[in-house]
């Protein structure tokens, strides 16, 4: 057993000096006396009552997921961090699948130089900021951002290596990451979807093992930040997907998927307004056998705009922050028109989500959104419409 008296928790890194590329060990961890492992997590658990076009599945309750992750320090300028997720998605919970438990990340840091670094094992691939800095405690909204979920692949892992490093200068700082992976598969286009769909490679375990095509994931993050400013970044993600070879013998040509990412964070300083963003543009190569409902091209993103409107001792918690926030969304899975009318395809949505929220702590939220959401089907029927309320906490521990 261990002493709680021992017990310490060891804040996140407060420095301003950090990027989106940090945010893997920019959290809080708890030291027990001279254990040399730190631990860390945190929980999500949300009510949400939503409607379809007037039909309803009524009020539904929800655990979301649970991280934990561990990070320690094995030798001077030699770092380990890993991250188990247990994740309840509620649409796959519905059609009898379990409960999913997956390493998220699990990777050895060796620091030679602030400008080179090694790292190798379960990576996140460093596409836009979201896919790094996904933590739920971090955001204002219980759900994460559709286009950073349902058109590119939330939390996409893969084993690999790579380079990453910084520099920074006054308030300026400038990083990047470069890392060959592990990557996608056939199942971007051959799945349930019926739609170039780039989650569904995350479904399969077998790329921490395996790599369909044979070639490495190439992914690529520049990032520029000034303190006073903004962070500004631009990545890169591609490769070949699809098996080609088989034995030595060529079963079909290679086919590349690419996507190209902006993301930006800035503060406004008298009124302490934050507003983060990221879009991304998908190009897959599809097969001319495969009909038009299956896109070439996908381009969505994100604006969050969060504005603190109270800083005071309340309930108790001394420092409490009260937000105001809106969510402003747009995916399209298929750009272009069809061939044989010229019309527009479509598959595409839009949503808006206002929102209050409540901190206690920075580390840990109340929040409670309403969303907005119009929907088109591939052919650009009247959308759907979908409306209702979801309230959700979230913390670290």
């Amino acid at each position: 057993q261990i002493d709680s008296t021992l017990l310490k928790r060891v804040p996140k890194d407060t420095v301003k000096k950090t990027m989106n590329m940090d945010a893997i060990y920019n959290r809080p961890f708890l030291n027990a006396g001279k254990v040399p492992v730190s631990i860390g997590g945190y929980a999500e658990a949300n009510w949400q009552y939503l409607g379809t076009d007037g039909q309803s599945e009524g009020q539904q309750f929800q655990f979301r997921r649970l991280s934990i992750f561990m990070a320690s320090t094995i030798a001077k300028r030699i770092k380990f961090l890993s991250e188990i997720e247990f994740e309840n998605d509620p649409e796959e919970l519905e059609e009898g699948k379990p409960t999913e438990v997956e390493i998220e990340y699990a990777a050895m840091d060796f620091e030679f130089h602030h400008m080179l670094n090694l790292r190798g094992g379960i990576i996140l691939n460093p596409i836009g900021a979201f896919n790094q800095n996904h933590d739920g405690p971090k955001w204002e909204f219980t759900d994460r951002p559709i286009a950073m979920t349902q058109m590119l692949p939330a939390t996409w892992s893969n084993a690999g290596f790579g380079f990453y490093g910084k520099q920074y200068s006054g308030n300026w700082m400038f990083g990047y990451e470069a890392y060959l992976s592990g990557g996608f598969n056939g199942s971007i286009i051959d799945n349930d979807m019926n739609k170039t769909f780039l989650p569904e490679a995350g479904e399969s375990a077998a790329r921490f093992g395996s790599t369909a095509s044979g070639e490495p994931l190439y992914t690529g993050k520049i990032a520029l930040r000034n303190n006073k400013i903004a962070e500004l970044g631009i990545s890169y993600m591609g490769g070949v997907y699809n098996k080609f070879l088989d034995e030595g013998i060529r079963i079909d040509k290679r086919r590349h998927m690419d996507v190209f990412s902006l993301d930006l964070n800035t503060t406004i300083p008298k009124l302490k307004t934050n507003i983060i963003t990221e879009w991304a543009w998908i190009f897959v190569e599809v097969p001319s056998t495969y009909s038009q409902q299956y896109g070439q091209h996908q381009r969505g993103g994100f604006m969050d705009i969060v504005q603190p409107v109270l800083r005071r001792k309340m309930f108790g918690w001394d420092r409490a922050v009260l937000n105001v926030a809106c969510r402003l969304e747009y995916v399209d899975w298929n750009v272009g028109k069809f061939n044989e009318s010229g019309s527009g395809i479509g598959d595409d949505l839009w949503s808006v989500m206002p929102g209050i929220s409540l901190r206690p702590t920075q580390q840990t939220v109340l929040r409670l959104n309403y969303r907005y959401m119009k929907q088109r089907d591939v052919f650009g029927n009247p959308p759907s419409t979908t409306g209702g309320f979801i309230f959700g906490m979230s913390a670290y521990f």
